[in-house]
């Protein structure tokens, strides 16, 4: 009825066979892992997620299981970004990040966040004859995506700043340890490889 090409549905493993029955359906499904917003009051609140080994990796065997499943791919949510980037090789299908660094094979944001939009708005191809127009914000906005999309491309978003979920140094350590020992890493590069050599094309959502 609404037109779309999918659904969305949050939550790893234990929406693993709700994904499946909708798949079995005919319907596409996107899983999104991480911080889940329509269930964050079961996490405490809007809290980054996977800062610690073990919660990291159980979003790797999340991500397993969604694939598993039939999930087309997958949001990761306010997760540090190594954790994001051990996820997104793990699986084969695309992860978009949202909060969670560079390293994924896309980048989304609510672009009410991004643009700075708090109140609802008239879309411009139409405007009632009732409604006085006190600004064009269409320009301003056309100009927002367009260089969101620039530096999503050339790499220059998210940079350190913009990846604020961190991880102790202890932690990564642990965590990239249980990654390489269950095999969901890709062998370690070596010291000839230049910097994001392995790093995915880059796709703006």
């Amino acid at each position: 009825e609404g037109n779309m090409d999918a659904v969305k549905i949050e939550g790893g493993r234990k929406r693993a066979h709700l994904v499946g029955a909708v798949v079995d359906a005919g319907i596409a499904v996107m899983g999104h892992i991480g911080l889940t917003p329509q269930s964050f009051s079961g996490l405490g609140g809007f809290k980054a997620q996977g800062r610690s080994a073990a919660a990291a990796l159980t979003l790797i065997e999340d991500a397993l299981a969604l694939e598993k499943a039939g999930c087309f791919g997958l949001v990761i949510e306010c997760v540090p970004a190594v954790v994001a980037r051990e996820v997104s090789k793990a699986v084969s299908i695309p992860v978009i990040g949202i909060g969670a660094g560079p390293h994924t094979d896309g980048q989304v944001l609510v672009y009410h966040d991004m643009l700075g939009m708090m109140q609802h708005y008239h879309h411009a191809a139409f405007t009632p004859q009732f409604c006085k127009q006190y600004a064009a914000v269409g320009f301003a906005i056309q100009e927002g995506l367009a260089q969101y999309k620039e530096d999503v491309e050339q790499r220059a978003f998210p940079d350190e700043t913009f990846s604020p979920y961190k991880i102790s140094a202890e932690e990564e350590r642990i965590f990239l340890e249980l990654v390489e020992k269950r095999g969901a890493s890709a062998a370690s590069s070596t010291s000839s490889s230049s910097p994001g050599e392995d790093e995915p094309d880059i796709k703006v959502y």
